[in-house]
């Protein structure tokens, strides 16, 4: 008796969750084997790094990895697998259709159920996962002394967070729906061009309008930093108009900086971690763990030329291309794949049912999971040769050794491991790690003191 072409789909998205799973798996183990083993600082750093730090940065990315192993086997294993199994997307759909019925709403509206769909199923989501971010939070940071949130903090945080999703999810589902009902039989171009305007809306409007919710942001005080930073924008002709300092602290000592903006306005957002914390006797709220870290102006400038070189290079643009050429792949992959009855009846639907947004959902999530496997794995080893240029590009404005003093200082800052598995770090790292990054400063070092000889 031949299989139901229903089962047989389901088989294959559970053996896909299960390879994919399995393999996540394998290449964070021998990290973990790379953990237990390295226990001498590389001689690239023994000038700069303490066996004490080592052997509490190899700690930490230890408790890391095993995390994500058990949160990779309960969530991304058997949940999913239990849930796809069982039909659980059907059994929300169901939920959502009384839960219409019991706000008197429409129930042969698809718009308005697929709205409720995706409140309920990220309402579930936001329950399944709050284990595992308190247990992240205030149990694995906490311990290595990264996390700085109150309970308070945290709850407020996750709520607001949830609001936020919530106000953007249902209009774009609603337009999203909306559009492959009306659309005709090229609908998936007209998807494409609204999700496309959407968004270059939502990376221009989250910076200003939604991240400060989130976290408090404030203009660089005047001095020589501020004064140094517009200097360098000034040089590069970057269109430079706010520049931040964001509250990161309340939330974790981790440090960052970024640009962000579309066009001739560009704001420049500094970390406060990243700042050189002096511990000067005024700093009554500062921790003994803390003085001293962070950056001086050198060093923060060269991260900047750094993340200069990504907007010199075109780095920001190339990667909305080749985001909206996949997406674009992806709608016409849908467009000829969501009709297909066993997709959704694989998820638990009777034959004839065939909720737009639920067959979005199986075809970007499972049907193209192994496409999109690739895609992710060749767009990280992008994101390596991006960094190598942007290091290269603040390598050309003189910061070669002040980059390599900051690289350094936010990898010891931030506890991270400079010793990683070539198998993990090629599928894992959009940036290349630290010991890489410094020998190709090393070389361009190297090259220039060549050139200065033959002249």
């Amino acid at each position: 008796m031949d299989m139901p072409a229903s089962d047989i789909v389901l088989c294959s998205v559970l053996g896909v969750i299960l390879l994919e799973n399995i393999f996540d798996i394998y290449i964070t183990y021998r990290q973990i084997n790379v953990y237990k083993t390295a226990v001498k600082v590389p001689k690239e750093l023994k000038y700069f790094m303490s066996a004490e730090t080592f052997h509490k940065a190899r700690l930490y990315g230890l408790d890391r990895a095993n995390f994500g192993v058990f949160s990779a086997i309960i969530k991304d294993v058997i949940l999913m697998c239990i849930e796809l199994y069982t039909g659980f997307i059907a059994v929300q759909w169901a939920w959502a259709i009384d839960l219409a019925r019991v706000m008197h709403l429409n129930t042969e509206n698809e718009i308005i159920i697929s709205c409720l769909f995706g409140v309920i199923t990220n309402i579930i989501g936001t329950f399944k996962n709050m284990p595992f971010k308190i247990y992240s939070t205030f149990v694995l940071e906490e311990k290595h002394g990264f996390n700085k949130q109150t309970w308070t903090f945290f709850a407020w945080d996750q709520v607001k967070g949830f609001i936020v999703a919530q106000a953007l999810m249902i209009p774009i589902i609603s337009a999203t729906v909306w559009i492959v009902q009306n659309g005709g039989d090229q609908f998936f171009i007209w998807l494409w061009v609204f999700t496309g305007v959407t968004s270059l809306i939502l990376l221009t409007i989250y910076p200003i309008f939604i991240a400060p919710l989130f976290d408090k942001y404030t203009p660089l005080e005047k001095g020589p930093l501020r004064q140094s930073i517009e200097d360098l924008a000034a040089t590069l002709k970057f269109p430079l108009t706010k520049l931040y300092v964001v509250e990161g602290s309340k939330r974790s000592s981790h440090s960052n900086a970024y640009f962000y903006g579309l066009w001739n306005s560009k704001r420049i957002v500094l970390f406060d971690t990243l700042l050189l914390n002096k511990g000067k006797p005024d700093d009554a709220d500062l921790k003994e763990e803390d003085k001293g870290k962070g950056c001086t102006n050198e060093e923060v400038l060269a991260v900047l030329g750094h993340e200069l070189g990504h907007w010199k290079c075109g780095h920001v643009t190339k990667n909305i291309i080749i985001a909206q050429v996949h997406l674009l792949l992806l709608f016409v992959v849908f467009g000829y794949c969501f009709t297909y009855g066993p997709f959704y009846e694989a998820v638990g639907f009777a034959p004839g049912t065939r909720p737009i947004i639920v067959g979005l959902l199986v075809v970007f999530t499972y049907v193209m999971a192994p496409y999109n496997a690739v895609v992710n794995f060749a767009m990280t080893t992008l994101s390596r040769y991006f960094e190598y240029q942007a290091d290269e590009f603040a390598h050309g404005l003189g910061f070669s050794k002040q980059l390599g003093q900051a690289l350094i200082k936010l990898n010891l800052d931030n506890l991270g491991f400079p010793v990683y598995d070539w198998l993990y770090s090629a599928c894992n790292h959009s940036h290349p790690t630290l010991l890489q990054r410094l020998d190709r400063l090393n070389e361009l070092d190297a090259q220039d003191a060549e050139t200065k000889k033959e002249n």
